[in-house]
Parts: C-alpha cells; sequence; structure tokens
C-alpha cells in the first residue's frame, strides 16, 4: 500500500486546487484535487505535507492541521493511504507546477469541478467534522462503491 498527502490549502474563502493536466499516464488526469503526493522513505506525514507543497506551489506551510486518514480500495489502482491535511497559514510566492494548473477556487464552487466522487466526500467531512476521521473508499473503476465513515458503512 501506497502512502499519500493531500492538502487543502485555504485563503480568502477559497482552496488552492491543482487542476492534474501535466503528468503523463496520470490516473487523476483531468480531474482537480488539492495539492500533495507520495512519501519519501523515512518521511513522516508532515514532512511529506510539507515538501510536497513546497515543490508544487512554493509555499511553505505553517502549522498544517491533520484532519484524517483516507484509504483507497480500487481493482485498478493500487491501494494507498492518504494523510489529509488544512491550512490556512503559509509564506512564500506561488510557481508553477509540473503536474498542472494551480486555481485558487472559491469553496462553494469546488464541489462543481471535475473531481473524484471520494473527493466530494472528504471535502465536506473537511467542513463538518471538527474532529478527526477516517475515511475508507471502495472504487470499481473510476466509480465510488461504497464508503465507511470511522468504520461505519455509508449509504
Amino acid at each position: 500500500m501506497k502512502n499519500t498527502t493531500l492538502c487543502y490549502i485555504e485563503r480568502d474563502g477559497k482552496y488552492l486546487m491543482l487542476h492534474r493536466s501535466s503528468k503523463k499516464n496520470d490516473g487523476s488526469q483531468g480531474k482537480w484535487m488539492g495539492i500533495g503526493g507520495h512519501f519519501e522513505e523515512g518521511e513522516s506525514p508532515y514532512e511529506c505535507v510539507v515538501r510536497e507543497v513546497k515543490e508544487e506551489t512554493g509555499f511553505k506551510l505553517i502549522s498544517p492541521q491533520y484532519r484524517a486518514v483516507v484509504t483507497f480500495d480500487s481493482d485498478e489502482y493500487e491501494s494507498e493511504q492518504m494523510h489529509l491535511f488544512t491550512c490556512c497559514e503559509f509564506t512564500g510566492k506561488l510557481i508553477d507546477c509540473n503536474e498542472g494548473d494551480l486555481h485558487w477556487i472559491d469553496k462553494k464552487e469546488v464541489k462543481s469541478l471535475n473531481m473524484w466522487n471520494g473527493d466530494l466526500i472528504f471535502l465536506e467531512l473537511l467542513e463538518t467534522e471538527k474532529s478527526f476521521f477516517s475515511l475508507k473508499l471502495k472504487y470499481k473503476g473510476e466509480e465510488l462503491s461504497e464508503y465507511y465513515i470511522n468504520g461505519k458503512r455509508c449509504e
């Protein structure tokens, strides 16, 4: 199982979103998402998210909030455990990203973007859940077939 991080960086009621458009053989080609990536050997979730955000945006995160662990189970892709963060404090200047285009999107408009269905679930949980949560998303192809919040199956 691979480990990744994802961070929703917030400013003025907007999230910094990445439109995945540059990487070849990208299973998320054309989708919108937060900022993150794969762990390097020996990294903690905090170290990974800080490094990935710096590499992809130029921003240095200040006090990222560890919000959830999201487990992806798929019949087409390797299983993944994603460590989900939010952050509203950062320094630096936005740079071009080699994985796609970065845009500040109003939080009210984010859910209308082309995203994985599971992303819509954890975005909603980020807005409604104040405590740390666990989410498991099961996919058949690109379709979300079932999901579990803190171990309980949801409809």
